[in-house]
């Protein structure tokens, strides 16, 4: 098919470029390749040698007109605010301009810990009002609004005068001027490492046991005994913050745990109902609206209630347990919909919790 020598070489030229193309896209059909103006656009961040910092300028004063409309509300007119966010300024002093580290760092009995004192570059400030300021309008400030705004900032830490004008230009002089340039150490093993020039080695250094070592501890439950299933068992409940279950608590937690300061012998046991009160268990069912949820053998919105006596009832601390049921409401034991806590006397719950465990008769 292919006899021309030209008509072989467009094949192969073709072939190359399909092939070029599968490994290109793994999934064919799913997704396209960004174009430059949208890696362009992401593509926004500002390192601190200042590399990716567009072009443009900003005054304290002009700073300071954008503060006041955008910013004030939630940091204060002085940045000193606490109400929405910690404080931007303060703690920082003459002194820490000159020698590049804030004294107040290393004392315990500062109250707080503010971003001037802590933030080693200007270009992290910059970068960070630039993406995410206004917090409920990020990156809708222009350019030189955002030299504007890092200005203010820094001329309320007393970092640059009055008439400071904040742009690509004065940048690092700006930077030769933050309270706390010099307290950023890269002498570490973590990320960059060795790329900024440090020697890469590690911040700690373990030494592993080879023999004679202690056996590891396994952690079951700091719970004592007579209180492991006080909120039933945590195995059969659905979490709301999803399908993890918890220990299974009707079993007895681990020996070596297991022994509690307290025992259940001393724990008060809840008082039992008397016959006279059983008598109207039903009624007082009925009137404190159980059974509008509850059917006697089918479930309403929750079980039915002679369900919660076959599955109670043979447990040592039932009256207890359902006692607590009854008080405090749950969710996730007999399905997601939960039954809120019964503002009932003590005397009225006993009633009913002895009644459940007795078969809830009529």
């Amino acid at each position: 098919m292919f006899n021309s020598p030209k008509l072989r070489m467009l094949a192969l030229v073709l072939s190359a470029g399909v092939t070029a193309s599968m490994a290109q896209q793994p999934y064919a059909g799913v997704g396209r390749a960004a174009t430059p103006k949208e890696l362009q656009a992401w593509d926004i961040d500002v390192r601190p040698d200042f590399k990716g910092l567009p072009k443009g300028s900003g005054s304290v004063t002009k700073g300071q007109e954008v503060w006041e409309s955008k910013c004030a509300s939630c940091h204060g007119v002085f940045g000193e605010s606490n109400e929405v966010f910690s404080p931007l300024v303060g703690g920082t002093t003459a002194q820490d301009v000159m020698t590049g580290r804030v004294a107040r760092l290393t004392d315990a009995s500062f109250p707080g810990r503010t971003t001037l004192m802590k933030v080693p570059t200007v270009s992290t400030l910059w970068d960070y009002i630039n993406r995410a300021m206004p917090w409920n309008a990020p990156k809708s400030l222009h350019v030189d609004e955002v030299f504007g705004v890092t200005a203010y900032l820094l001329n309320m830490g007393g970092i640059v005068p009055d008439d400071f004008v904040l742009s690509n230009e004065t940048m690092a002089l700006a930077q030769s001027r933050l309270p706390n340039r010099n307290g950023h150490s890269t002498d570490h093993g973590l990320w960059p490492g060795k790329s900024l020039g440090n020697g890469g080695k590690p911040d700690v250094k373990a030494v592993a046991c080879m023999s004679d070592c202690a056996a590891e501890a396994k952690v079951a439950s700091f719970l004592p005994a007579f209180a492991r299933n006080n909120n039933g068992n945590l195995a059969e409940q659905q979490r709301l913050v999803g399908p993890q279950r918890g220990a299974d608590t009707t079993q007895a937690a681990p020996t070596n745990l297991a022994a509690a300061s307290v025992t259940t012998a001393a724990v008060a046991k809840p008082a039992r109902a008397s016959k006279s009160t059983e008598v109207s268990a039903y009624a007082l069912a009925q009137k404190s609206g159980c059974t509008a949820c509850h059917g006697l053998d089918n479930k309403i919105v929750g079980p039915g209630l002679r369900e919660i006596s076959a599955k109670y009832s043979k447990r040592a601390d039932a009256q207890s347990y359902l006692a607590g049921k009854i008080k405090t409401g749950g969710q996730g034991v007999w399905g997601a919909i939960p039954m809120p806590p019964q503002s009932l006397p003590e005397a009225e719950i006993a009633t009913l919790a002895q009644w459940l465990i007795e078969g809830a008769k009529q």
